[in-house]
């Protein structure tokens, strides 16, 4: 019994699951039966991806010890990007990883600053959110460009599965979560990443390459924000300049409600996941109840700092718990 117990408080991502199973059952008592049915849910997962691909690059950047406060402005960027290149005369693929590409060369910027000149992250991404939104407004021109009717948007948008439940953009967000956790919890990389963010000299003296391990998740995060963002352009059909504002913040608020350690070296994409469908779920579950939008960030805050708290909480009641071996 203590062995599952201390398992359980050492895996706080199930804390999260568990806060996600109460609060869907709420929901669905004081919805009526509404929040589980097929429509609230098509709706739900629909804009999951825009919201969980961000995260799951904002989760692995934490646990590598390292914050990106840039992600809500690249978020814009990169479908901006591609759609002046669109509108150019640019294919859609090319176009898509130009977009893509600079992604990469802004996550890179991050980590290469942050590193070479031991800028604290959080100051360094504060500057590129200043700077890749002014740049998103000035490539727009100041008016959102229109973009090409044959794109090929069945990729991202249409819904397929049983009773088309799921978005493709869905079963976009299941194959990149999922290669995302295998490459946390079974490469070398995954390993280096924890011990990066774990304690960065211990990394170092063990050979790890823990410069490149940080530039590469840096990278990894921005282009994710940018994939989800080209994915809302083409839901939406316009690529205004204004989307993804203060999303950088949920983002890192649903990494810490799912289990991911302020300081580093501790987290899971699942729990990251998690977290980004709980976000999802109370924004949408507040509504169907009839509260009060105004208190969704209420709710989000609260969550954050209870989550901080319980984590810190629950680590020091399992190195207290002795168990056999």
């Amino acid at each position: 019994m203590k062995r599952m117990l201390k398992i359980y408080l050492e895996k706080p991502e199930l804390a999260a699951l568990s806060l996600l199973a109460a609060l869907v059952i709420l929901f669905q008592i004081r919805s009526g039966g509404v929040f589980l049915s097929a429509d609230n849910l098509r709706g739900i997962l629909g804009i999951l991806p825009e919201i969980g691909l961000m995260v799951i690059g904002v989760t692995v950047l934490m646990i590598c010890g390292e914050f990106d406060l840039s992600v809500g402005s690249v978020f814009a960027l990169m479908p901006m990007t591609m759609a002046v290149l669109l509108v150019d005369g640019t294919p859609f693929f090319p176009a898509f990883l130009a977009g893509l590409a600079a992604c990469a060369a802004i996550g890179f910027i991050n980590g290469y600053i942050t590193i070479k000149y031991g800028i604290p992250s959080f100051i360094t991404t504060l500057g590129m959110l200043f700077i890749a939104r002014s740049l998103t407004i000035v490539i727009s021109g100041g008016f959102p460009p229109l973009l090409p009717a044959e794109l090929p948007n069945w990729l991202f948008t249409v819904f397929v599965g049983p009773g088309n439940l799921f978005r493709m953009s869905f079963l976009w967000f299941v194959v990149i979560a999922v290669l995302a956790s295998l490459l946390m919890s079974r490469t070398n990389f995954g390993n280096w990443v924890h011990a990066t963010g774990g304690f960065l000299p211990a990394a170092k003296a063990m050979g790890i390459p823990t410069a490149r391990v940080k530039i590469a998740c840096f990278m990894l995060c921005s282009m994710l924000a940018g994939f989800a963002g080209m994915i809302q352009v083409l839901r939406l059909g316009s690529p205004l300049p204004s989307i993804g504002e203060g999303w950088e913040l949920q983002a890192v608020a649903a990494a810490v409600i799912g289990g991911t350690a302020l300081s580093g070296g501790i987290g899971t994409v699942a729990g990251g996941v998690i977290g980004a469908i709980l976000i999802r779920v109370i924004d949408n579950g507040l509504i169907l109840s009839q509260v009060d939008a105004n208190w969704f960030k209420f709710a989000i805050g609260f969550l954050t700092i209870f989550a901080v708290v319980a984590n810190a909480w629950l680590g020091k009641r399992a190195k207290a718990i002795k168990v056999e071996t």
